[in-house]
């Protein structure tokens, strides 16, 4: 079963207005961080401490916006962490309802065989390699892709249109050096 991309694109706007109405903008790469740090303090207790409802870390990181992060290592079930495990579920979902999400037949893209091959370490190392460069990014520049560019941009943030504007000003270059043959 295929959605329609008008009807999908309908749905993702009234999710992602919902979410800023009702509950906050949603942004995704900061729950990779505290996800880091529940598993740091499951290895070190004392990463994270908490007196009188204050909560701090060692870790600086863990430690800015007033223990806000070190807090959300404490009691991970929060919104924002069950978000990105709700979405998880969801995408898993999606693809069973789907029957699948194609690897069962192990074909490849036209695309990527012509360029690259078949080769699936490859195809593993440029995701994993990509998935990085862009969570790096990411968090480089404060937020991440649904947090700048979609929450941002529907809340007509400059940062939000600069971020957008960047992102496509590096991605159309390089899928053109990374897909010069045509499939």
């Amino acid at each position: 079963m295929q959605l329609n991309w008008k009807v999908g694109g309908l749905a993702l706007g009234l999710v992602f207005f919902l979410a800023v109405l009702l509950v906050k903008p949603i942004g995704v790469s900061t729950q990779f961080v505290i996800l880091d740090g529940i598993v740091a303090d499951i290895v070190n207790p004392a990463l994270v401490t908490e007196t009188d409802g204050v909560y701090t870390s060692t870790n600086a990181y863990l430690a800015k916006s007033d223990g806000k992060y070190a807090k959300s290592v404490a009691n991970p079930l929060n919104y924002s962490f069950l978000f990105v495990l709700a979405m998880m579920v969801g995408a898993f979902l999606s693809s069973r309802l789907r029957g699948g999400n194609g690897a069962q037949d192990n074909t490849i893209p036209m695309l990527w065989y012509v360029n690259f091959g078949d080769s699936k370490v490859k195809r593993y190392a440029v995701a994993f390699v990509g998935g990085f460069i862009t969570l790096y990014g990411a968090r480089l520049a404060g937020g991440c892709t649904s947090g700048h560019m979609m929450s941002g941009m529907m809340q007509t943030s400059l940062s939000g249109y600069i971020f957008s504007a960047g992102a496509f000003a590096a991605a159309v270059p390089v899928a053109m050096m990374m897909y010069r043959k045509e499939g």
